[in-house]
């Protein structure tokens, strides 16, 4: 028979009393039980743990060593039913969570730092992927939840919720040679059609890359498309690097690097939108408490710095909605 937390309780009750009336009076219980269930205990493990004299009880070499291991062995124990509720109450546990590149420069800064003030217990697993990545590695089950640029497939709409967080606009990134440095005039797409254009790949980024040529088809010109890359660090680089010129997310102006300025947009600009995905019927307490967090953010101030004007923060209506 194997041993229960029942009889290592016991058993740590005599090696403290060293005396068997005093642990069952410890234990609230009558000698007689406890002595029995020591010695069911010794014959369970086929060794003996006290050495027993009509005027002493001391530990054998046996229970000496066993002593410290059960000790820690009754403290887990006894944190599990604490551990058990705050994990349903989502304030333990783990979340992964993966990112596009766009939102490290802004928004989940924001959302770090108000999830870890809430739920500081909560283990963060964080991995930045296109939004082309994180769906797949959604519906895997690799990933809880990630941020990401619509739109989402049409495929993932029975399996997926999705929740819009944040339009921003697009401004240029361009470099510093390019334009007076001390010029903070709005800049027409018309003005930059001629030089190159470092974007996001289409086939990983449909959604933003749309947007960008869509800017340039409506100013009537079509984009010259210089170099693509997957992450916004290396478009900026590029164009740190007299690459060409890139439109950006506004929080992008986070990014400083030698050799590039950001100008705004003239006229209206158009937006990028980042939004939370994650699996309809897969929603775990810590998932739940992360999802009210950002739509907390959704509908609060600007996480960028910028004016509440140039940030559209979408309400949270009805909350989650199917992409």
């Amino acid at each position: 028979m194997t041993p229960d937390l029942r009889q290592w309780r016991y058993f740590v009750a005599v090696a403290d009393e060293r005396h068997f009336g005093r642990a069952a009076e410890r234990l609230s219980m009558t000698q007689p039980p406890l002595s029995q269930a020591i010695r069911a205990l010794e014959d369970a493990l086929g060794v003996a743990l006290f050495a027993r004299t009509k005027r002493s009880v001391e530990l054998t070499a046996v229970g000496a060593a066993l002593l410290p291991d059960v000790r820690r062995l009754i403290a887990a124990a006894d944190a599990l039913p604490p551990l058990a509720q705050s994990l349903a109450r989502g304030e333990a546990g783990s979340l992964a969570l993966a990112f596009v590149s766009t939102a490290d420069y802004g928004l989940l800064p924001q959302l770090l730092r108000e999830f870890g003030a809430r739920y500081p217990h909560v283990r963060l697993q964080l991995t930045e992927a296109t939004s082309d990545v994180q769906l797949e590695e959604l519906v895997a089950g690799r990933i809880d939840a990630g941020l990401v640029i619509p739109p989402v497939p049409p495929r993932h709409a029975a399996s997926l919720s999705y929740l819009s967080v944040l339009r921003e606009p697009l401004v240029v990134a361009m470099p510093a040679d390019a334009a007076e440095a001390a010029d903070d005039t709005p800049v027409r797409i018309a003005d930059i059609a001629s030089l190159p254009l470092v974007v996001f790949p289409r086939r990983l980024a449909p959604g933003f890359y749309d947007i960008i040529t869509g800017c340039y088809g409506a100013a009537g010109v079509a984009p010259r498309i210089g170099q693509e890359a997957i992450q916004m660090q290396t478009i900026v680089s590029l164009v740190s690097a007299g690459m060409g010129v890139a439109l950006v997310p506004q929080s992008l102006r986070n990014l400083r690097r030698t050799g590039v300025v950001y100008r705004a947009l003239a006229g209206a600009a158009p937006v990028v939108e980042t939004g939370l995905v994650w699996r309809t019927d897969d929603v775990s307490p810590v998932l739940a408490g992360f999802i009210d967090v950002v739509r907390g953010d959704a509908r609060g101030a600007s996480p960028l710095g910028t004016p509440p004007d140039a940030v559209d923060r979408p309400g949270s209506g009805s909350g989650a909605t199917r992409p």
